[in-house]
């Protein structure tokens, strides 16, 4: 009799196997996104600033902000064509990815299980099965993911870990200036801070929302010997990112929390760090998060946290087109958070103002090592956030 055991394999990846019509839809899929967020966006704004604005000036109706010129775009053609456009090609990003998933999904659980129980780099996996995932991560599909980050819930499962790895690829493929998404911004800052503070040398550092982990392995290559952390309310993600670190023989410490109360003592690290973030989270929130980053950096630790520029650095068209996530994309707080001052934030946490930055930084992948050199020595600027560079704010704590 045949053996019909199931086969245990170490890399949850190689579970994930696309067909060869899975993979050209979503080689579609990702061309359509790039035409609709792209492309499509500069046809709009083409429109306004040829046509709709000027109809404004002579009305003497310049727009002040960003509101008017929502009020001004919301019922035109091209606004309507790139909303659904966007929108559609959205869901179907993650549209894409769930069946080869689902597939694979017996032997990707075993897999991660068997991971977790061997442990062959010493990393840790440390979940709370009574944890109460926030309602701004189980509430909504967050990005239009369906069931968001944590679904079925706070059970065994690893799948939107994997659904959303895979569909973060399909997501920013044929966006150029956003290669190396899946790691690039860790990398930046990584490398960055190596260049222009040669003497810092973090013992530990902690990554705030970290998901599957892509922006907090690349801090292991570049510093040397720092204990890396990182900690997120969905399972699914940690679970997977586990897997993935101990494949690839990075040793990781992942920890379900909510970044606003984290259970690690005072000063227990020298980097804090975190990606696409604090748009995610309640206004509210956002001061409570900065004020444990505070607490839990050692003196002269620092955080640095890439994210959205915020509304004090955009004209109103700029401040339109970004805010249109808010109501299209399952990103409630996303206007509310680019309306606050990052600087005055890091202040009210406990930061001196004096230590305090915020900047942009280009994608070290695209923008290359020998032009990444330049920037660092302040001969060479940064592209803007999102074609080309990130921008970041953060702190350093006093000694």
């Amino acid at each position: 009799m045949p053996d019909t055991s199931p086969v245990m394999i170490a890399d949850v990846d190689a579970t994930y196997q696309p067909t060869q019509n899975e993979r050209l839809r979503q080689g579609i899929v990702s061309a359509l996104r790039k035409f609709a967020s792209a492309d499509l966006r500069l046809e709009m704004q083409r429109d306004y600033e040829t046509r709709v604005q000027p109809a404004l000036l002579t009305k003497n109706a310049a727009p002040k902000d960003w509101r008017d010129v929502d009020a001004a775009m919301t019922s035109e053609a091209s606004y309507r064509f790139y909303s659904v456009m966007r929108y559609n090609a959205q869901e179907m990003v993650w549209h894409s990815v769930q069946d080869p998933v689902e597939r694979g999904l017996p032997q990707m659980i075993e897999a991660a299980e068997r991971i977790a129980a061997t442990r062959p780099t010493g990393g840790s996996l440390r979940l709370n099965p009574d944890f109460e995932v926030p309602r701004y991560v189980a509430g909504i599909d967050v990005h239009l993911i369906p069931g968001s980050y944590d679904w079925p819930g706070n059970g065994s499962h690893i799948a939107q870990g994997a659904v959303v790895s895979h569909g973060a690829a399909v997501f920013y493929a044929s966006m150029p200036n956003l290669r190396g998404i899946g790691g690039g911004v860790g990398e930046s800052i990584a490398r960055w801070l190596k260049a222009s503070r040669p003497d810092f040398k973090p013992r530990r550092m902690l990554d705030i929302a970290t998901g599957i982990g892509r922006n907090l392995f690349p801090y292991i290559g570049i510093f040397a010997d720092v204990e890396a952390h990182g900690l997120d309310v969905a399972a699914p993600g940690l679970r997977y990112g586990h897997a993935i670190a101990e494949r690839d023989g990075l040793t990781v410490h992942f920890s379900q929390q909510s970044a606003d109360r984290i259970d690690y003592p005072d000063g227990h690290f020298d980097l804090i760090v975190s990606s696409f973030f604090f748009h995610e989270v309640p206004v509210k929130t956002t001061q409570q998060i900065l004020n444990e980053c505070h607490r839990l950096l050692a003196p002269g630790g620092i955080m640095v946290h890439m994210e959205l520029p915020p509304e004090k650095m955009l004209d109103p068209w700029d401040n339109f087109r970004w805010n249109w996530d808010t109501a299209n994309n399952n990103e409630p707080n996303y206007t509310l958070y680019r309306s606050q001052d990052p600087a005055k934030l890091c202040a009210a946490a406990g930061f001196d103002p004096a230590r305090a930055f915020e900047m942009h930084i280009p994608n070290y992948e695209t923008f290359g090592a020998a032009n990444f050199a330049k920037f660092v020595r302040g001969e060479m600027p940064a592209p803007a956030h999102a074609m080309g560079g990130w921008y970041v704010f953060g702190a350093e704590k006093a000694g």
